[in-house]
């Protein structure tokens, strides 16, 4: 693979060092002869690598160390040592034992007199060698080195080319070292030997302690210059890879999704997870301010990390993660040199710290015994019509606006129409284009016209208008917000026998949020639900039964409702049952905490799956995330109606 290596040491000028030396040395050094010498290294060249080697660590990612190492040689053990020395020169000019050899290496390419170059094509060797002796500040000895095989190919294998190219981003490498333009000052000669070709650089301000370089100095450096040296190349790399990453992000999105539904639909028993859940359930209510991981003690936010890795232990929280690691791990080394990565704990990936606060969401939930309802996945079928009772007109308008295979035209004449038909007083025809303003899609969304319309439909007695109105007013949405309202047109709705509503109400008088907390009047629109064959209905109720909230604590009577919910298809029932057969008395919302969480685990994978590269309606995750809260609050589920749209995911503007 071509590649571009760049080393950065310095000299300490102000510690008695000088870069005089090293400059006069990289100027004059002789080009070393290309001679192929497959010999096996002398006894001399293998003890100094050792010793290199053990000094300076680093010098292990030299490629011609590699080279050395896959073909140990006289040759390239020369090339490797060469190399290793000149990048620590700072810290071995005063070691008697590399002195030497230093002191036997021939001269650089020359351009002239000498082989240093910089802004200038005259270069006053004496002078810059009398600067630098003189100098207090750091002075950067750069050296950035290419595959023989490269600079062969791509034309960098004399010096000219090399000066062209520093020349022409020596400004980009002065904003890499935090240098003004015009203090920069550096200087580099081209050495061609070995496999390795390669030019020293020295780099330094004229104003001593102001330059300053860090790894992403360093890496922007090399980035900068790689990007110039395999441009053209590159760019069919790139396309190749990017072609590649997009498949690769397809498929890796359907497992993730595929693991996250999972997680949100299955059941969790995991005693250790719930009991540490507990105890920080007890700790919180010790600790004031908000309740959220960045505000937590030291010990508060330790256990909140077992708690997420106990988690994580589960095989489909592990396997959702091990997916997404490869993944990134896949679409880094497309782009960067291959290294190795080690997956970090889940508590520590930075990219889903949402868990963390989900832990303490429902620790603070066991502690304010918060009732919790397990319906997020359930089927609002509260706002269904029948055809029966609609004219013919209705329906067939009603097909043509719905149905998408018609063009768009055509759907919109339709809704048109249905318009009308509103205004003449035909009931469906008021709800239908009440919910579509309050929907969007084929008519741009209209909270205030869908209230109104809604209102007259619900007003002439249709269950479901009035169900969707008492939703419409209990949403978040501003312009219709009224809990009175929302509160009185659910009850309608429940008088007139819808279930849906009759459910809602329950919630609401247990939660308090829209209406004055009361558990009996919410057991009994429960039961009114639950005794026409609401699953959810029936498994709330033995929630309840089981606490004695708003009824009188029974297990017996608990277990009967649980088995109601679990014979309607409800998934969490089962989960109750099992746990009461083997006796245990912990709360519900401890029972369940695992569950739950695991649940919201599943909704955070979800949201951090990679994005699909589609075309379509951009829009950012940021904008994408307050869409669905806003359907949410409007009693939808998260993906209704989602495939309406193909997003396509950017990063948000700044």
């Amino acid at each position: 693979m071509a590649r571009l290596i760049v080393k950065s040491p310095y000299i300490k000028c102000d510690t008695g060092q000088s870069a005089g030396g090293y400059l006069n040395y990289i100027a004059t050094r002789e080009r070393v002869e290309i001679v192929p010498d497959d010999r096996p290294p002398t006894r001399k060249q293998e003890q100094l690598i050792q010793k290199l080697v053990k000094d300076f660590p680093d010098t292990k990612e030299l490629l011609e160390y590699n080279d050395y190492k896959a073909a140990p040689t006289k040759a390239n053990a020369s090339s490797f040592i060469t190399l290793a020395l000149e990048q620590n020169w700072n810290r071995i000019q005063a070691t008697e034992g590399y002195a030497k050899y230093i002191a036997l290496r021939p001269r650089a390419e020359r351009l002239g007199e000498h082989g240093l170059f910089g802004d200038n094509d005259a270069v006053d060797l004496a002078a810059v060698a009398d600067e630098l002796d003189h100098y207090t500040g750091n002075v950067w000895t750069h050296i950035i080195s290419l595959h023989r095989e490269d600079a062969e190919r791509l034309g960098y294998n004399h010096a000219e080319a090399w000066r062209t190219l520093l020349r022409t981003h020596r400004n980009d490498i002065a904003a890499a070292m935090k240098i003004p333009p015009e203090d920069f000052r550096w200087y580099a000669a081209f050495h061609d030997e070995g496999n390795h070709p390669h030019v020293h650089m020295m780099a330094w301000s004229a104003k001593p302690n102001q330059a300053y370089l860090s790894k992403d100095g360093i890496r922007q450096i090399k980035s900068t210059l790689t990007n110039q040296i395999f441009r053209q190349e590159l760019l069919h790399v790139y396309e190749q890879k990017s072609k590649s990453r997009d498949e690769l992000v397809v498929e890796a999105r359907k497992a993730m999704l595929e693991l996250a539904k999972a997680m949100r639909e299955m059941t969790c028993i995991h005693p250790e997870a719930e009991q540490m859940i507990w105890n920080l359930s007890r700790q919180l209510g010790q600790v004031g301010g908000k309740k959220t991981y960045g505000y937590l003690p030291k010990p508060m936010k330790k256990l909140v990390d077992e708690i997420v890795d106990q988690m994580a232990r589960l095989p489909t929280v592990d396997e959702c993660y091990q997916t997404w690691w490869e993944l990134q791990c896949q679409v880094e080394n497309y782009y960067s040199e291959d290294k190795k990565r080690i997956r970090p704990q889940l508590s520590q990936q930075k990219e889903f710290r949402q868990i963390k606060n989900a832990v303490i969401k429902e620790a603070e939930h066991i502690r304010t015994n918060r009732i919790s309802f397990e319906d997020e996945e359930m089927q609002d079928d509260g706002e269904q019509i029948s055809a029966y009772d609609m004219s013919y007109e209705c329906q067939d308008l009603q097909s043509i606006a719905n149905d998408d295979r018609f063009p768009l035209e055509e759907r919109d004449e339709a809704a048109e129409q249905l318009e009308q038909l509103a205004g003449d007083g035909d009931t469906y025809a008021q709800y239908i284009i009440g919910t579509a303003y309050r929907d969007g899609g084929l008519l741009i969304p209209d909270t205030t016209k869908a209230q109104k319309l809604l209102e007259r439909a619900a007003e002439q007695g249709l269950d479901a208008a009035q169900y969707a109105l008492g939703k419409l007013y209990l949403s978040d949405d501003a312009d219709v917000h009224d809990p009175a309202k929302g509160i009185y047109w659910l009850k309608r709705s429940a008088d007139n026998g819808n279930d849906h509503a009759a459910y809602r109400l329950g919630k609401e008088y247990l939660s308090g949020k829209n209406a004055i907390k009361d558990a009996e009047t919410a057991v009994s629109y429960l039961r009114q639900a639950a005794d026409n064959g609401s699953a959810y209905a029936q498994y709330l109720l033995g929630k309840l039964t089981l606490m004695g909230e708003g009824v009188l604590k029974d297990t017996d009577a608990a277990y009967e409702w649980f088995a109601a919910a679990r014979a309607n298809g409800h998934a969490y029932a089962e989960f109750f049952m099992k746990r009461m057969e083997r006796g245990e008395q912990e709360p519900p919302s401890v029972l369940l905490s695992a569950t739950r969480l695991l649940y919201h685990m599943g909704n955070i994978f979800r949201d951090n799956a990679p994005a699909p590269a589609a075309n379509g309606v951009q829009i950012d995750h940021k904008r994408l995330q307050r869409l669905r809260e806003k359907k949410m609050a409007m009693g939808h589920k998260w993906n209704d109606h989602e495939n309406e749209l193909n997003y396509k995911y950017m990063e948000p503007s700044m």
